[in-house]
């Protein structure tokens, strides 16, 4: 396992900078969204500082069904008192479940956590609101890649945000680097000895 931060904030009140379109008619149909979004831009704030900023191209909200559905969405999360960016990510499309906060990106999702160094990429991920987690596939591949050349890739990814952990069930492969900081200290303490040598010869 491996630790890292993560926490979407989703939670999608209605106060956006949008255009909307209620359709010619109402209509019975649950297949037919109660209101349409358009170039949606929504910023959620915290005494005073921005949390999070959530764009998606559509906005779809189906009243009776309790879902919303988002289309070429993103996300950034703010660190920092709202200084800095320090998670953000992407999905072709996403569909939310109004009163839970759950959520599952679809067609395409990558997301990168500056904070921790690491980025998933999968081709869809659900996150669990109340619970914290976001997995993905049982069989889906989904790979993490991190500056330092460390990727994997496996399947039944799964993630805990309270617990800052990370883990595949199966799959697994890749290639993971790390620095052995014992070789570090004996180069230096080798090198402390050679410099300690030729002043005394001097």
């Amino acid at each position: 396992m491996n630790r890292f931060i993560f926490v979407l904030a989703f939670s999608f009140l209605i106060s956006l900078s949008c255009t909307f379109n209620y359709g010619d008619q109402e209509s019975d149909d649950k297949s037919i969204p109660d209101i349409v979004m358009e170039n949606v831009e929504y910023v959620r704030m915290r005494s005073a500082d921005p949390q999070a900023r959530v764009l998606a191209e559509k906005v779809e909200r189906y009243e009776t069904r309790r879902i919303m559905d988002l289309y070429n969405f993103s996300f950034e999360q703010f660190g920092n008192s709202g200084q800095d960016v320090n998670a953000y990510g992407r999905a072709g499309s996403a569909s939310m479940e109004i009163d839970s906060g759950d959520l599952r990106l679809d067609d395409g999702v990558r997301i990168d956590i500056d904070s921790e160094d690491i980025s998933i990429e999968t081709k869809w991920l659900e996150w669990k609101d109340n619970d914290r987690t976001l997995t993905g596939g049982e069989n889906e591949e989904v790979s993490i890649f991190q500056e330092d050349g460390t990727a994997f890739t496996g399947t039944g990814f799964s993630a805990n945000a309270r617990e800052r952990t990370w883990e595949f069930t199966s799959g697994v492969s890749g290639t993971f680097i790390q620095e052995d900081d014992e070789e570090e200290d004996a180069e230096e303490e080798e090198n402390e000895d050679e410099e300690t040598s030729e002043d005394a010869a001097e």
